[in-house]
């Protein structure tokens, strides 16, 4: 595997080397001994799986305090822009963002560490999107900034006319009134 720095620290993204025949294909989508390697020691405990429609936009969430997860996330089948917006306060690019575009042909997967909020917009008439998290679940420390908010400057490539988004998502909060890490 390829694991690829972007411009915000500790965001990598993960190339596997993908072996194509007539059969079909084969890829190994995550080694912990190597993964530690490249990126760092995570200790994932929860896998997740959530199908979209064409437009879907689900985020920008992330979970407060010791609840926080970092996140490696996948597309098995379908496309997406995946988006990932630091949210630690003493980072340099705090308030930045990272996009990247995710589908079932180039394999790729993102790595999401703890401090940031997390968001994905499919591009596909449906996509299956599948994620590791390192921390269960908290419904207490959830958290979501609106996927609209000018002040982060993400250029989604639909016309947010088109996006379709829960009425949780519709409520999340500013970005400069989110809680931060």
């Amino acid at each position: 595997m390829e694991y690829i720095k972007t411009k915000i620290d500790g965001v990598v993204i993960v190339q596997p080397r993908v072996f194509d025949d007539q059969r079909g294909y084969f890829f190994e989508s995550w080694k912990k001994e190597e993964f530690e390697q490249h990126v760092g020691k995570v200790d994932f405990v929860q896998d997740n799986e959530s199908k979209s429609s064409y437009g879907v936009l689900r985020g920008l969430h992330y979970q407060k305090g010791e609840a926080s997860q970092a996140k490696l996330v996948r597309v098995i089948k379908g496309r997406v822009v995946d988006v990932a917006v630091d949210l630690r306060q003493d980072s340099p690019t705090f308030g930045q963002h990272v996009m990247v575009e995710l589908n079932d042909e180039n394999k790729r997967q993102l790595f999401i560490p703890r401090g940031f909020a997390h968001g994905f917009l499919v591009l596909s008439d449906e996509a299956i999107f599948t994620y590791k998290v390192d921390n269960a679940y908290n419904p207490q420390a959830e958290a979501s900034i609106r996927f609209d908010d000018p002040s982060l400057g993400i250029e989604w490539p639909l016309d947010l006319k088109e996006v379709m988004t829960s009425p949780k998502d519709l409520r999340g909060v500013a970005f400069n009134d989110a809680e931060y890490f």
